[in-house]
């Protein structure tokens, strides 16, 4: 299926995408490709409950409901201005009577910037100065992830509303490995390089390279432990942070989603898998039959590795190291759950000699 950039005069002509502002609509266009369906072809069926919105741009559609059309939706009419049949699970069945013209879009990703749309009030134009490239795409960035869509509203404003900017110059160290946790931080303007320092490589290994919208310094947070790596401006730029107490009541919590042995057990039957952020040590000595072992200082390195189409269970000794792994991923756009108690708590494990 052939797969186009969509225009955002084409966004504007439907509702309610034209009521966004500038810089959330043209988030929702890098997001969006306008697809072809050829006549005959069913777009949705009856019944379906996946979370998807559809607009018709161009021929015509077919509602169909126990086999028997309904009604049509021709493009350009005021009819066409609304998404295809809204509702879950879907009232009807939509046909391709022409060959047409269509655009698909994520229906949690719309109802995030939407709600934003309405309710923040973090003014971009603050942003923006002192000679940077700034601009409010880390914050479309952010809010495009999956996990923000299981964020309250409310919470959301209140996190922009509490972030502070910081400027940095290329160089700058802005956590250092060891130190205690404080702050969670998003990158605004300019790249920042994290390293992890090992005791065969004092100089650090290069983990990953973050530029705005990626966020860093979550895991000491959660896990109430020490920096697991340093991260340093390898430009210069701004970053947004937030506090720790902030952090836990407004973003953490609402994102983690925990789940007992036995619902655990549950979604690995079902094609999930387990996923053991502990040290390979730890995992040699006990563990879950069939875990993929990734060292939580490892997990955004690691992250081509995992398959967005797979359920995660994360696990460690307590829930601490598996909480700070699974908000990682939820970030990222992975289904990951932790494991209440951690194996430490569970009669899940069996030891290797």
């Amino acid at each position: 299926m052939e797969e186009r950039p969509v225009e955002l005069s084409v966004l504007r002509s439907f509702s309610p995408l034209d009521g966004l502002k500038s810089e959330n609509l043209l988030a929702l266009a890098r997001k969006t490709n306008l697809r072809s369906l050829a006549a005959g072809r069913v777009l949705f069926k009856e019944g379906d409950t996946d979370k998807r919105t559809f607009y018709l741009v161009a021929g015509q559609i077919e509602l169909r409901a126990e086999d028997r059309v309904i009604g049509t939706v021709r493009a350009g009419t005021p009819e066409a201005r609304a998404a295809l049949a809204p509702g879950l699970p879907r009232k009807f069945t939509a046909r391709a009577a022409t060959d047409v013209d269509y655009i698909m879009i994520d229906s949690d990703l719309l109802d995030v910037l939407l709600t934003w749309d309405q309710t923040g009030q973090y003014e971009v134009s603050e942003l923006r100065g002192d000679g940077l490239d700034v601009t409010g795409d880390w914050m479309t960035t952010l809010l495009q992830t999956k996990a923000f869509h299981r964020i309250p509203p409310a919470n959301i404003q209140a996190i922009f509303m509490r972030m502070q900017r910081i400027n940095y110059r290329a160089g700058d160290v802005i956590i250092k490995q060891g130190t205690e946790g404080d702050y969670f931080y998003v990158v605004v303007a300019g790249k920042c390089v994290v390293t992890r320092e090992t005791p065969l490589n004092k100089e650090g290994i290069k983990l990953a390279e973050l530029g705005p919208g990626d966020s860093f310094g979550e895991e000491a947070l959660i896990a109430e432990a020490k920096r697991n790596a340093t991260v340093t401006m390898a430009t210069d730029g701004a970053l947004m942070r937030l506090g720790k107490q902030d952090f836990q009541t407004l973003l953490n919590e609402p994102m983690l989603q925990w789940v007992d042995y036995e619902q655990a057990r549950e979604i690995v039957a079902k094609g999930g898998k387990w996923l053991d952020v502990r040290l390979p040590s730890e995992f040699q000595n006990f563990r879950i039959d069939d875990a993929v072992n990734i060292p939580l200082y490892f997990i955004r390195l690691k992250l081509n590795a995992l398959d967005k189409g797979v359920q995660y269970v994360v696990c460690c000794d307590t829930g601490r190291r598996s909480s700070a792994a699974s908000y990682i991923l939820s970030e990222r756009g992975f289904d990951a759950y932790v494991l209440r108690g951690g194996l430490a708590g569970n009669d899940a494990t069996r030891p290797r000699r």
